[in-house]
């Protein structure tokens, strides 16, 4: 099937929060810097959630025994990506299906080298991801912020010393 000259790649993302209500932010092993949430595409066969539990054990090594599924967002979020950031397989940018999961272990069990797209991973305020995420991801974190607010709302004493970076499953 050959695509079309301009389209959006069907996705989903997953904001995994954990105890105290901080969002798993990941960073990017090809730019250094960039953090964001897990996510990817949509494989033709799967429905959305199933692809998200797919997504976060290859990006995360998190098996789905260990999420708690809390929320989703209603409506597929759309973002578009700069034109020099577009190629054949992101086309013009994506439309995602989100999920927002509690992950209820500890955090040997998260490992995001195995997967190779990212290299590091920590716990942050959602608004701090929110703040430094790509600008072309900026809209999609605004509106999750607002659909997952009553999971990820912190008080700013409990946010103190969360921003701890980990680059190994075993830290």
């Amino acid at each position: 099937m050959s695509l079309p000259a301009q389209y959006f790649r069907a996705g989903v993302g997953s904001a995994i929060v954990n105890s105290r209500g901080l969002v798993l932010a990941l960073e990017r092993a090809d730019i250094p810097g960039a953090w964001q949430l897990p996510q990817g595409g949509l494989e033709a066969s799967e429905e959305p959630l199933q692809a998200a539990l797919r997504e976060v054990a290859e990006e995360t090594g998190i098996s789905e025994s260990d999420l708690e599924l809390l929320d989703s967002c209603p409506e597929p979020l759309v973002y578009e990506l700069p034109a020099n950031a577009r190629s054949e397989k992101t086309g013009r940018g994506q439309v995602q299906y989100w999920f927002l999961f509690r992950f209820h272990r500890s955090d040997n069990a998260i490992n995001v080298k195995d997967g190779g797209e990212f290299r590091a991973w920590k716990w942050v305020s959602f608004h701090t991801l929110q703040n430094s995420v790509a600008d072309f991801r900026k809209r999609v974190y605004r509106r999750l912020a607002e659909q997952f607010r009553n999971y990820i709302f912190q008080p700013e004493a409990m946010l103190m010393n969360s921003d701890k970076v980990t680059s190994s499953s075993s830290a």
